[in-house]
């Protein structure tokens, strides 16, 4: 662990401490001597960590995975002023996609935990924590004075306007504080300004607190009847006639309409038009920041199979009869995979310029937890065998809802699969995960009756097991008739599942 030393001692008495007298040995021992006679409780200051001291190793907000921009303090694993051995585990960050764990690169104590447990968006760069050599004063640590933060929203610094004469500017109308506020329809608002009537006076009952043409239809039978008076505002205190600046507009409307229903307050009742805010996590920011983007820039094309899961059943269940425990999703991962293996044109991602063959076949299992969909990868998939892939989704689907996923773990891929059926859902489409090139939504498999033809040629009615798949696809590198032919081969391999092997 390299630092740089500071000494605050003199120079002669330096080299005389190291051993470098030279010629001038004596003389400056015996100086040396009567300084120690003279100040001998020196000698401790001289050793004091004012006179010896190494910068601390900074430890920083990391960057643990691609798309991430900050992160949160999960846990510190280590307290102050203990040991720390390169590799040993410092804290666990929560990033946009999962709980990661910070090894230490470096020998030494944990001096100063900068950021506590529990602090949220700290930015990348920004200083968590202090290391110092094993040995040093670790208690009286000094954080680096350029240790801040960096700005996440750094306002330039902008010139000053040269002074201007004054003008006055008409004073806008300001509703009562307390006062609710509603958004009119048009001819709500045409309504009240020709009876004089203010919206406050009665009850809005459109969708989401609008105040409708109906509503100002009943206030205004309720001033006929004598029940409500007409509104009349305040009037101004008068002013001194000014010059109105050109880019001021004169006048507003009597019943100005808010741009969101204001925010409801904690512990109270919610009032008509208000909301409760819902904190977002990393995660969900990064989820939602990636669907906008896959479904504005992506053009996504869909096509749809159904396949017979019978053969895939009977294999299921020889294989519970020897304690092999698979589900059907697992022989759809492997399915996929043949087929990727078959068509390699599909196994391609779009990196902004143009397509790209992959060479490798890893496939992304969409796994739901408490913080938002994750997609970890089963890496290499057509080598495996139907045991090891369940194996291996078993072991990355739980550290997922643990958040425990290391980012090798869920960066990649070449393929999506996201599964619903066990929610019941017959199907659905998928949004693509880019730079992948498709996803194929898997809906639960639900038995349908058939008319088929025995051996004899005679028509009979027979249950089959079938599950609907979609696919979605980007158009510019997997078009229609490729996807189509994909799912024609997919239905084959899932359908005879010997063909797995």
């Amino acid at each position: 662990m390299a630092a740089s030393w500071r000494l605050g001692c003199d120079l002669r008495m330096l080299r005389y401490l190291l051993g470098f007298g030279g010629g001038r040995g004596q003389g400056l021992a015996q100086g040396a001597a009567g300084w120690s006679a003279g100040r001998g409780a020196s000698w401790r200051w001289l050793h004091s960590t004012q006179w010896l001291r190494a910068d601390p190793i900074k430890i920083l907000m990391p960057s643990l995975s691609p798309t991430m921009e900050e992160g949160n303090i999960v846990k510190w694993l280590k307290k102050e002023g203990e040991a720390v051995s390169t590799g040993d585990a410092l804290c666990e960050i929560e990033t946009d996609k999962a709980v990661v764990t910070l090894d230490a690169s470096d020998d030494g104590i944990l001096a100063k935990i900068v950021v506590e447990e529990g602090s949220k968006n700290i930015r990348l760069g920004s200083l968590i924590g202090l290391l110092v050599e094993e040995g040093e004063d670790w208690k009286h640590v000094e954080i680096p004075k350029d240790a801040g933060p960096p700005s996440a929203a750094s306002k330039p610094s902008v010139p000053r306007p040269s002074p201007e004469p004054q003008v006055s500017v008409p004073v806008r109308k300001e509703h009562t504080p307390g006062k609710l506020q509603f958004r009119l329809s048009p001819a709500a608002r045409n309504i009240l300004e020709k009876h004089a009537l203010d919206a406050s006076q009665g009850t809005a009952t459109g969708p989401r607190g609008v105040f409708t043409k109906e509503d100002a239809l009943k206030l205004v039978q309720l001033k006929q009847m004598g029940k409500v008076t007409e509104h009349r505002p305040t009037p101004a205190p008068p002013v001194a006639p000014t010059v109105p600046l050109p880019s001021q507009t004169t006048a507003t409307p009597p019943h100005p309409r808010p741009m969101i229903p204001p925010v409801s307050t904690p512990g109270q009742p919610n009032a008509a038009g208000t909301f409760t805010e819902i904190p977002a996590s990393n995660i969900r920011r990064v989820i939602a920041k990636r669907l906008t983007e896959s479904k504005s820039t992506i053009p996504h094309a869909y096509a749809t199979a159904h396949c017979d899961l019978g053969a895939v059943l009977k294999v299921r269940e020889n294989l519970v009869k020897d304690d092999i425990k698979v589900s059907v999703n697992d022989f759809i991962i492997k399915a996929a995979a043949v087929t990727l293996k078959q068509m390699p044109s599909v196994n391609v991602s779009w990196d902004g310029e143009g397509p790209k063959q992959l060479p490798f076949i890893d496939i992304s299992v969409a796994v739901a937890t408490d913080k938002g969909l994750i997609t970890p990868i089963i890496k290499n998939v057509a080598a495996k065998g139907i045991q090891e892939i369940a194996d291996s989704v078993k072991t990355l689907s739980k550290k997922a809802r643990d958040g425990k996923l290391l980012p090798e773990e869920y960066q990649g891929g070449s393929f999506s699969i996201s599964n619903l059926g066990m929610f019941g859902i017959d199907e659905f489409t998928a949004v693509i995960n880019p730079p992948q090139a498709c996803i194929l939504a898997i809906g639960r498999f639900r038995p349908v009756l058939k008319l088929t033809q025995d051996e004899e040629g005679n028509d009979k009615l027979q249950q089959h097991q079938l599950i609907t798949v979609t696919m979605s696809s980007d158009g510019r590198v997997v078009d229609d008739e490729l996807a189509t032919r994909f799912l024609e081969s997919f239905k084959a391999n899932l359908e005879n599942p010997f063909l797995l092997a």
